[in-house]
């Protein structure tokens, strides 16, 4: 099997339904959830498989879904059916409800870093917010988005940071709060903001 086609030569590359510029809004939404793919791949590596063995586990699952993600969004005209599920958001809401738990109580907003693991978790929801401003950007130029995509971005990110909290305090790192932080949040969930 050869690995390079040559077909992409011209600034072009082949998508499900058709061919689109390599600087198309699509491919830049979906090449980032794959470059996003790549960044948990870091954080899994960096990961204590001991310590860790229940958000390895749901990193791995997310893998899978990034890539069902990234097929989705490089689909267009209906060609195939849409991957992703409710399901997988579900299961993540879950997931955030038993791992916000975990981490002591937040009330300031904090900075991204600590462990090794917790920065790459916190790059992986940089990322995350980036492709979810992409798929935005997408879904207004082009109704052809699974509406799922953008939901299950949205809440990945929140998962994300969840987890980079839970892996400093298992790690015994404490969060470093932003020194000019108003009190945002209460009972781990953010305030609301005034009518």
């Amino acid at each position: 099997m050869r690995l390079y086609t040559r077909t992409g030569d011209k600034g072009e590359t082949s998508i499900i339904g058709g061919r689109v510029g390599k600087d198309d809004v699509r491919v830049d939404a979906y090449g980032t959830v794959d470059e996003l793919n790549s960044v948990v791949g870091i954080a899994i590596a960096e990961l204590n498989p001991e310590k860790f063995k229940d958000i390895l586990a749901d990193l791995e699952t997310i893998q899978h879904e990034l890539f069902d993600c990234g097929g989705d969004l490089a689909t267009i005209n209906g060609k195939r059916g849409f991957k992703l599920k409710q399901e997988s958001i579900d299961q993540m809401e879950k997931k955030i409800d038993e791992y916000i738990k975990e981490a002591p109580q937040l009330e300031r907003f904090i900075l991204p870093g600590g462990s090794k693991g917790s920065a790459h978790i916190h790059l992986a929801r940089t990322v995350t917010r980036r492709a979810e401003r992409l798929v935005v950007a997408l879904m207004r130029k082009d109704e052809d988005v699974h509406p799922l995509t953008l939901k299950y971005l949205n809440r990945l990110s929140d998962y994300f940071f969840a987890i980079a909290r839970v892996i400093n305090f298992r790690e015994g790192v404490k969060d470093v709060e932003y020194i000019r932080s108003a009190n945002v949040f209460r009972g781990g969930k953010r305030k609301e903001e005034k009518k």
